[in-house]
């Protein structure tokens, strides 16, 4: 189950999520995750807590007020954690592989939490809310730009463009749900170790030309 309680955002003015709503929302979550949004009922969320429906009903009215927190929370703490743990002092190359390791490590300890807030991440009606979290995924993909643009100037990068550089990047990390095993022989971190040696070797500039 994710551990959701340092991931959520919550209108809650009393203070951290009772557990009650941290049951509630992880399991809606893995629900989410693998029915989808539409193929989840609040019947369904019920059930797998063990709950009436009544109960479920006193902490969300809707879907939309328990995956709301679920995608804010995921799309904000991703770029927390990714950008927390990049050394701005380490070459270029180095803090691409700490982008990408981190990426996969969040990935790994929040699946169902990633997975979710995918589906649904343009979902919501209001206007606002999908504003703030596309400026958050922004400044998350923000981060990947610079370090390739930095790779490129400093020459440990051949000239490409770093748009696209970073889409193929961030595609990398982003099927990782679609493929991913839990019960495989690497983590998810060490995939992202993996994909990262594959990708520098592509953009590391021919001998003799450019940073050793």
């Amino acid at each position: 189950m994710d551990n959701l309680a340092d991931i959520l955002e919550l209108d809650d003015a009393n203070g951290p999520p009772q557990e009650r709503m941290l049951q509630i929302l992880s399991e809606a979550c893995r629900l989410f995750a693998t029915r989808g949004f539409e193929g989840t009922s609040m019947r369904d969320i019920a059930a797998e807590c063990g709950v009436s429906k009544a109960t479920l009903y006193h902490y969300f009215p809707d879907k939309d007020a328990i995956v709301r927190p679920l995608v804010m929370g995921t799309t904000k703490a991703i770029y927390g954690q990714v950008s927390a743990r990049i050394d701005p002092a380490a070459p270029a190359v180095e803090r691409l592989r700490q982008f990408m390791v981190e990426t996969a490590t969040f990935f790994e300890r929040h699946r169902w939490a990633w997975i979710a807030a995918a589906s649904v991440f343009w979902n919501d009606p209001q206007a606002r809310r999908r504003r703030q979290r596309i400026e958050w995924r922004d400044r998350y993909e923000a981060l990947l730009r610079d370090i390739l643009r930095d790779a490129i100037e400093r020459g440990e990068f051949r000239p490409v463009d770093p748009s696209l550089a970073g889409r193929l990047v961030l595609s990398t990390l982003n099927w990782l749900p679609r493929w991913y095993d839990p019960s495989g022989p690497l983590s998810a971190a060490e995939i992202a170790e993996q994909f990262h040696a594959m990708i520098v070797q592509g953009f590391k500039p021919p001998r003799g030309r450019g940073a050793g």
